[in-house]
């Protein structure tokens, strides 16, 4: 049976990837990693101070959804160490993913935006839908305590449809003919290929994306909502299971499910 670390164990998502973890027949739960919360008691384990305890505790493989500037150090231990890693934090740049590929040697990493299946889907289907109409803009909607705009799901679907776009040979979106800004900021931010994104923050969500697509005398609505964490759960014990088969670094989790 494969022992599983997870850093960042005190946060919800944290929490509920030790659950999923503990409650799986095929894997334990290790060793939980969390600097703020310290001596708590999750799914039976001690939460320690640091990732020194990982090895220790004979965990081959660690899911991280700590924040950005903690992964960053993380990664570069993990490798070291020679664990397979499986992260769901967002806010790492192309040139710092490249250098986590180059150490990853020994062991296997996957990073991904978002681990629920059906906002993988949703992503797929708009890289589909792209070409064939001829605008398009993104509402993701969050809780109250993400820190980050806009979400790393709406840029990476974002990224998809302009990428879609020039592979079809469509050219890029219209330009956006406002020109007249009553309220600054109003247009939403312009991510990847011209695609506007509005990111909502409010109490009582968890997360939620709505893709908006439109063409000449008619528009296409793709959607996907995360009424609770436990919805990620599939996606994150899907990668965590997969990892010691994927050389390298692998981005997403659309290759693992054949995608």
């Amino acid at each position: 049976m494969r022992k599983v670390g997870v850093v960042g164990a005190g946060g919800r998502m944290g929490q509920e990837v030790c659950r999923a973890v503990s409650e799986a027949s095929d894997l334990e739960l290790g060793a939980a990693v969390d600097p703020n919360h310290v001596g708590e008691t999750i799914e039976g384990q001690t939460v320690a101070a640091g990732t020194d305890v990982l090895s220790a505790a004979g965990v081959d493989t660690v899911v991280d959804f700590s924040v950005a500037n903690a992964v960053r150090d993380n990664l570069a231990f993990y490798a070291e160490q020679g664990l397979h890693a499986v992260v769901g934090t967002t806010g790492l740049s192309e040139p710092e993913l490249a250098a986590a590929a180059e150490r990853f040697t020994r062991s296997n990493l996957v990073v991904a935006a978002n681990f629920a299946i059906g906002a993988v889907l949703l992503m797929r289907f708009c890289e589909l839908a792209a070409p064939h109409m001829d605008g398009v803009e993104i509402i993701e909607l969050h809780h109250d305590a993400k820190r980050d705009a806009p979400s790393g799901t709406a840029l990476h679907t974002a990224q998809g449809i302009a990428e879609a776009r020039q592979q079809a040979g469509v050219g890029p979106l219209p330009a956006d003919p406002t020109t007249e800004f009553v309220v600054p900021g109003a247009r939403g931010g312009e991510g990847p290929g011209g695609v506007h994104i509005h990111s909502v923050r409010l109490p009582g969500l968890i997360a939620h994306e709505e893709v908006l697509f439109g063409a000449l005398g008619q528009s296409l609505s793709i959607r996907h909502d995360s009424y609770d964490r436990r919805s990620f759960m599939p996606g994150v014990l899907l990668a965590v299971r997969a990892v010691p088969e994927r050389p390298g670094l692998t981005i997403g989790i659309e290759a693992l499910l054949g995608l």
